[in-house]
């Protein structure tokens, strides 16, 4: 089949989501799909970012990522977006990209591509769930095919969350189940876009 353009589009402030997005560009890159990973801008006021040595320091390290533009999502026949949450909902950085993308979407250019999210949260009650639910939104307003990795591999029933890849950030760094339920759910992403690309061009 012919290769798949695969965009993963993400706001990370500490670096959790950063390690998520590497990992899911690692699985959409083993089945051959051409990869984009692209951060959104930091919308947050210096003062705030630098309140947080963490934050700044993130910010610092990835300097060289290049920012997602609206071309990323008119190349992609996939797209990924990943998140942490922010009191159940997508951080406002991400949120603040989609909600320039109207023109696209009236230009039905958004539409029929295969989406996917993924995020974390700090506690494991943190809004997870309703945090993907809510990008579904987005999708849906898109026309787009939204695609979970559901319990589709044995990773899955470790992870635990059939919406998309999620990790408690108070637990730590990723660790290898979830960065493997990342990699698997862009495998699945990158896989289905492929088969939808191929029926459309027979």
């Amino acid at each position: 089949m012919e290769p798949v353009n695969v965009a993963i589009i993400y706001y990370s402030a500490t670096g959790t989501v950063h390690a998520l997005a590497r990992a899911a560009a690692e699985g959409a890159e083993k089945t051959g799909a051409h990869v984009r990973l692209r951060k959104v801008a930091e919308t947050a006021p210096p003062e705030i970012v630098s309140s947080r040595p963490e934050w700044a320091a993130h910010l610092q390290d990835t300097a060289d990522v290049a920012e997602a533009v609206h071309d990323d999502l008119e190349w992609a026949d996939a797209v990924l977006f990943g998140t942490p949450s922010r009191f159940g909902n997508p951080a406002g950085q991400l949120r603040a990209f989609i909600d320039t993308t109207g023109p696209l979407w009236y230009q039905g250019k958004l539409a029929d591509k295969v989406y996917s999210a993924f995020t974390a949260s700090s506690t494991a009650h943190g809004g997870q769930e309703s945090t993907l639910l809510a990008l579904g939104n987005t999708f849906y307003h898109w026309g787009g095919v939204t695609v979970p990795p559901g319990y589709t591999d044995p990773v899955q029933f470790k992870s635990g969350n059939p919406y998309g890849t999620s990790h408690v950030s108070g637990e730590g760094a990723p660790g290898e189940v979830s960065l493997e339920a990342a990699r698997h759910q862009a495998r699945r992403v990158a896989r289905t876009a492929a088969l939808l690309k191929a029926g459309r061009a027979a």
